[in-house]
């Protein structure tokens, strides 16, 4: 310490013995000695320096914050950062050592010990794919370890969509105008489960509604006449405030408000007819539209009934009529056809009949 002190007087000294007489130099030097005396002094380096905290959490955060600066969704960046924190933690090693075989035998070991089907490995995959290739891009590593690994092909599961007799059987069991609104613009408009509790009654327009799609992308899709009807007859029964066509009940979360009387008819199919009973502007969330298109389901006979099916449903009856898979694909929001395609559930008989419509 008494050594730097000393070289920073002498460096002082040097650049003002130009200036200064021999006796105003003995001055200032005895100044600075005894000023300095109380101080501590420490010569600051200028070397880099290695970052002493955590790595992996430090670059996991800068390529989460890139995603969010690009326009990623909550959602998304929710998706990344879990898959992520899993994968990068248990491979133990710097991110910067990590190799293209460390990241097979994690995959691997996910399967065998965990029993995590293709499907999710090869979500898992990509996903780490995308963190690599942003480290690559930021010149923070010089090659993405999953570059060789291949896309990892699932067992392909043939998934029906609703016959025509199941969706008369949906309609006739449904006693409620609020379900059967969700079930027509489902099946008209072919829009996911959450892009259906984003609707407000202001997206609405004419025969069609502006729908809220993933990654933040708006689309139009139209009703056909049984939506109309269904909205239009749901709509009237309706008094209350909230901006959305499906609003959430005010007591959702607690009764603790409640007066018995308030509790009996919160629990009735119809709640959504009392005004007081309604939020003022929450929406009806994507677990309480599952749940009740499953018990609808029950009601009804017909197995495996939930929201996503009568998305492939309308998206099979359009292809079925006549619409061309470009316009199918649009219709959906899908920026692949190749997405649209595992949507479709084609029979041997509909390839029989386009043969003999199409093939001379």
């Amino acid at each position: 310490m008494t050594g730097d002190r000393q070289t920073l007087i002498n460096d002082i000294m040097m650049s003002c013995l130009p200036v200064l007489s021999d006796e105003q130099a003995d001055h200032v030097r005895n100044t600075l000695a005894i000023k300095l005396n109380s101080y501590n002094v420490e010569r600051c380096t200028t070397d880099i320096v290695e970052y002493q905290g955590n790595e992996k959490e430090l670059l996991l955060r800068k390529f989460l914050i890139a995603k969010r600066v690009n326009g990623c969704t909550e959602r998304t960046i929710k998706m990344y950062g879990d898959y992520l924190k899993r994968s990068i933690y248990e491979i133990s090693k710097p991110i910067s050592q990590i190799t293209t075989d460390d990241i097979r035998y994690y995959l691997a070991l996910k399967e065998t010990r965990d029993g995590v089907s293709k499907v999710s490995l090869n979500n898992e995959r990509r996903v780490l794919s995308t963190f690599f290739t942003f480290l690559q891009d930021e010149e923070i590593i010089s090659k993405n370890p999953v570059r060789g690994i291949s896309n990892i092909k699932g067992k392909q599961r043939k998934k029906n969509a609703f016959t025509e007799m199941e969706i008369e059987q949906l309609r006739q069991a449904c006693s409620d105008e609020r379900i059967s609104c969700m079930i027509e613009i489902l099946l008209s408009t072919g829009c996911r489960v959450s892009e259906l509790c984003g609707i407000k009654l202001t997206d609405i327009s004419a025969d069609t509604v502006l729908v809220h799609g993933k990654g933040q992308k708006d689309r139009v899709c139209y009703l056909n006449a049984k939506a109309l009807i269904s909205i239009s007859s749901y709509v009237e029964l309706r008094n209350d405030s909230n901006p959305y066509l499906f609003a959430s009940s005010k007591y959702d979360i607690t009764y603790t408000e409640m007066s018995s009387d308030m509790r009996s008819r919160n629990r009735r199919l119809d709640w959504w007819k009392h005004a007081d009973l309604v939020s003022e502007d929450r929406r009806l969330n994507v677990s309480s539209v599952e749940a009740k298109i499953r018990n609808l389901g029950k009601d009804a006979g017909v197995p495996h009934t939930h929201p996503h099916r009568f998305r492939r449903t309308c998206a099979t009856m359009a292809l079925r009529h006549g619409m061309p898979i470009e316009q199918v694909s649009k219709m959906l929001g899908h920026e692949q056809i190749s997405t649209t395609q595992i949507y479709l559930d084609l029979s041997e008989e509909d390839l029989k009949i386009s043969h003999r419509k199409f093939v001379v």
